[in-house]
């Protein structure tokens, strides 16, 4: 898996395409598009900082949102490109296009250090068809290419894998960026031989988005914990009742077969046995998607394995929080992907919140812990312990895809050591 990064070459006075992951949300405010979150900007920051150094030309390219070939004005990166020149301090030009000539006289003005970002790549419809002529357009302005994009790594597009066949085609190196590589270091090296005990924690709506991860690492855990709307479909499989709780019937011999995988490999395998239910309540209010809107109401903690016929299940209970979090202190390393119950709201986060707690005390300890999907992510944020685990993804799909074995199309176009 090792791949050439910006370490490894020699990047003076070279024009270096780089694509970066800057899909951050962002809402209306005053009139203007603002950024909600720059995580993801800050991310890029250690390798433009690292190809500044090398004096490189480095000119930018990334996509925001499915315009789907259109030029939509709220996901126009212009905002990116001023929220990353106070972030990097320094100045970091826009060019309204991605290719052609305005973006020929844009690189051309640039200066070894300088940074350029393009437009939106998914205003093309080309980019991804990973259309090889649109391909050829966008490294027609360089001489290497950087990828740093791990979470658009998952997908072939002319800015993930075809301009680095272009770029390879004529010799040219196509590295990957300092993120990338630690994305390929801690959810591929580091858990390929992980430090025992090796806990899996798991979470988030779905069986189904999971099961070929947990099918994988069933191979590899010593215990995998099950929490979040997912762990209802486990609860049918071993014959529990699960109320009004969102539950995919149709996967219920999906979750038995894991069960049965994991009592044959002496996988520990843990479900909630105890949970906060709500009643649902109708309301007269549609979503966007014209589909009622329930509200949640008159929560209380159930003590039960059973969850009775007129409430949901929205979080795990204290008891399983105690559980759980007594096998997290013993591990020494820590796979958390998915959310254990609906963290957003204040009410149904505790759950959630305390194995944010717990794994970032276990990492004080020595434990090493990689934290895999958005919401695990945004909870550590919002819990203030971000800086407390040893690593968190920026990979959302495409570190469930890595994780379930799968060669990724923007890590397999770039260069081997």
């Amino acid at each position: 898996m090792a791949k050439l990064t910006v370490h490894d070459i020699n990047l003076q006075g070279m024009r270096v395409l780089t694509r970066v992951d800057y899909n951050v949300p962002m809402a209306q405010q005053g009139g203007t598009m603002a950024i909600n979150d720059d995580t993801r900007i800050r991310a890029t920051l250690p390798t433009l900082q690292a190809m500044i150094k090398k004096g490189a030309k480095i000119i930018l390219a990334a996509h925001l949102g499915r315009p789907k070939g259109v030029r939509e004005p709220s996901m126009s990166l212009r905002p990116v490109a001023d929220k990353l020149a106070e972030l990097i301090d320094q100045p970091v030009a826009f060019c309204e296009q991605c290719v052609g000539d305005s973006v020929d006289q844009a690189v051309d003005k640039l200066e070894d250090g300088g940074l350029l970002l393009l437009e939106n790549v998914r205003y093309h419809s080309e980019e991804v068809d990973n259309d090889p002529t649109f391909a050829e357009q966008l490294a027609a302005v360089a001489d290497a290419y950087v990828n740093d994009a791990f979470g658009a790594a998952h997908r072939a597009h002319a800015s993930t894998a075809g301009v680095a066949k272009v770029i390879d085609g004529r010799g040219g190196p196509c590295a990957a960026g300092l993120l990338m590589e630690r994305e390929l270091r801690f959810l591929g090296d580091e858990l390929a031989d992980p430090d025992r005990p090796f806990v899996v924690i798991l979470g988030g709506a779905k069986v189904s988005d999971k099961i070929k991860v947990i099918d994988r690492l069933l191979e590899k855990a010593d215990t995998i914990l099950i929490g979040g709307a997912m762990a209802y479909t486990f609860m049918l499989a071993k014959g529990f009742s699960v109320g009004k709780s969102l539950v995919e019937t149709n996967e219920v011999d999906t979750a038995r077969a894991a069960l049965d995988k994991a009592s044959e490999r002496n996988v520990q395998f843990l479900i909630p046995n105890d949970h906060i239910v709500a009643t649902l309540v109708a309301t007269d209010q549609l979503n966007n998607k014209g589909k009622p809107v329930t509200e949640l109401k008159e929560h209380r903690a159930s003590d039960s394995n059973n969850i009775s016929e007129d409430v949901s299940g929205v979080d795990i209970g204290p008891e399983t929080v105690a559980k759980f979090s007594e096998v997290i202190s013993g591990a020494k390393t820590i796979l958390w992907n998915g959310p254990m119950g609906i963290f957003e709201d204040s009410r149904f986060a505790k759950g959630t919140f305390g194995m944010a707690k717990t794994v970032s005390e276990a990492t004080q300890n020595g434990a090493k812990s990689i934290i895999g999907g958005g919401d695990s992510v945004k909870a550590l944020n919002m819990a203030g312990l971000d800086d407390q685990v040893t690593f968190m993804s920026t990979g959302g799909g495409a570190s469930l895809e890595f994780l379930e074995g799968k060669e990724l199309p923007g890590v397999a176009s770039l260069t081997d050591k």
